[in-house]
């Protein structure tokens, strides 16, 4: 008996030990595989830069450039991959002195859009097709055509899609929420920039930085931050119908703000739309100086205001967009740029567009409070989305099975600092222009952008009444017909290229 009590013993000791040991190797196994998954996807990490060539007739001259399209990866401390970041780079084929030739380091904002608007749109050696002033529907699909308003003949182009967007994704380990951020998304865009610069041997070229929407905050961030971290002074830094200042374009619990800075793009979207007679100029200048006077001060009573003064107010406001005193008189006259959309064209059924106020499409919802939806924005989505997935695939031989993201809800939540506050970057940028006096700066700003309003910027500077004259001096602005993306309006393309050159070629 005791000896059936002892093999019995030893079957199940055995047996244990056989299960512990079969155990500790599947969790061997398992900690491998979590680690091999750990990894970034061989497939995305060894993928080779593609590089094509190509000729382009720019004011009667060919240029010949190559294209280099690939993936940058970004590592982190130990070495691993954390992220690849998607990249199309043009280079002047036959330059004979590169350290002296400019880049343009380009990006979108968002956040969550990548860099086809400005690709596309206005830099890049193709452009979209658009019609007319670019307020019309196009056939589908669209296509692409020469841009000779590319200005690759003078500086060379990098478009960059930040994490989430494009084809770049977080890789690894690393999750991408950890680049949905302002600090980290312009840490890992500087990455790229520096990584770049050291890999194509270009840290001796005039260095500058293109931001568009959401990307003037990113340009602004960077420019404080690869001076600071890597001690890289840029040559110029370019605002393209960007904001520094979310109170600009936010409404908030006693801010007026957002309503004095919208004004003046509220007439000149009347103007456009015949809503208003006269001078459109003379316009916007009553449209400003009311707007920074009376009607802030008005704004300021908000329920002191005496009825006579808010009807005087509102008449005001009627004479210079248009809309009824009465709808003025409704909305304590506040109207944000959602109901001012809809309360324009309203009599005609219409809504006008956010990204460019010009485009007026019939309203679904006649009786709702606010514009449904933007009608500028489904003009272009749809064209850039096709062009850019055809350019990619047919002229520059790249191709992925995962989507390429126009413009990404993935980057939400987007982390915009643990003090919540309201973000203002303006003070960055100044003080990349105090710490670097050579520093210039391009604000190139649309009448009909009712997204980022073209006062926005100049206000903002403004407030930086420490910043001493000389420095106000390396910021020149500029205005366009068009809307948010001002480019797709042909004389607006046009008049871009000669701003832009004249901006490169006025560096020290």
């Amino acid at each position: 008996m005791a000896m059936v009590k002892r093999r019995l013993f030893d079957f199940l000791f055995g047996l244990s030990l056989a299960l512990s040991s079969l155990a500790f190797a599947e969790k061997i196994s398992s900690e491998k595989a979590a680690v091999a998954e750990a990894k970034p996807p061989q497939a995305e990490a060894a993928k080779e830069p593609v590089t094509v060539q190509g000729k382009l007739q720019i004011d009667g001259q060919e240029i010949p450039y190559a294209a280099t399209t690939g993936k940058m990866i970004l590592k982190d401390e130990k070495g691993q991959a954390k992220a690849s970041i998607f990249h199309v780079s043009y280079t002047r084929s036959e330059a004979k002195n590169r350290a002296e030739r400019p880049v343009i380091f380009a990006f979108n904002g968002g956040p969550g859009s990548s860099s086809v608007w400005l690709h596309l749109g206005i830099l890049g050696p193709k452009r979209v097709a658009f019609s007319g002033d670019g307020t019309q529907a196009l056939d589908s699909p669209a296509r692409l055509i020469a841009n000779e308003f590319s200005i690759l003949d003078v500086c060379d182009l990098v478009f960059i899609d930040p994490v989430s967007t494009g084809y770049s994704r977080a890789e690894g380990a690393t999750e991408a929420k950890n680049f949905h951020g302002l600090k980290a998304d312009v840490e890992s865009v500087g990455e790229f920039i520096r990584l770049w610069l050291t890999q194509n041997k270009r840290w001796s070229s005039p260095k500058y930085l293109c931001g568009e929407s959401y990307g003037g905050i990113r340009a602004a961030g960077l420019a404080d931050h690869l001076q600071d971290r890597y001690g890289m002074n840029l040559n110029g830094v370019i605002l393209l119908s960007s904001l520094l200042d979310f109170r600009t374009l936010m409404e908030s619990q006693g801010s007026h703000l957002s309503h004095q800075v919208f004004l003046p793009s509220y007439v000149s979207t009347a103007h456009f739309h015949q809503k208003v007679p006269g001078n459109r100029d003379e316009l916007l200048r009553a449209a400003r100086e009311y707007a920074m006077g009376g009607y802030g001060l008005e704004l300021m009573k908000g329920n002191e205001i005496s009825p006579a003064d808010l009807e005087a107010a509102a008449q005001k406001l009627s004479s210079l967009t248009g809309i009824p005193a009465q709808t003025w008189v409704n909305h304590k006259l506040r109207l944000d740029p959602f109901e001012f959309r809809k309360e324009l064209l309203r009599a005609e059924g219409k809504i006008v567009g956010r990204f460019d106020s010009r485009v007026a499409w019939p309203s679904t919802d006649p009786h709702a409070a606010y514009a449904e939806y933007d009608p500028s924005y489904a003009l272009a989505f749809g064209a850039f989305s096709t062009a850019m997935l055809t350019y990619l695939g047919e002229d520059l031989g790249w191709q992925e099975d995962q989507a390429y993201e126009i413009l990404s809800d993935a980057v939400h939540p987007w982390s915009y600092g643990s003090d919540n506050r309201i973000i203002n970057v303006t003070s960055d940028l100044t003080k990349a222009l105090r710490d670097n006096p050579k520093l210039r700066i391009l604000v190139m700003g649309a009448y009909a952008d009712l997204a980022t309003p073209p006062d926005s910027i100049p206000y903002s500077l403004n407030q930086e009444i420490d910043l001493p004259s000389d420095f106000r001096k390396q910021w020149e602005f500029t205005y366009y017909e068009g809307g948010h993306m001002f480019y797709l309006n042909p004389p607006d393309l046009q008049k871009s290229r000669k701003d832009l050159l004249n901006f490169l070629k006025s560096r020290p």
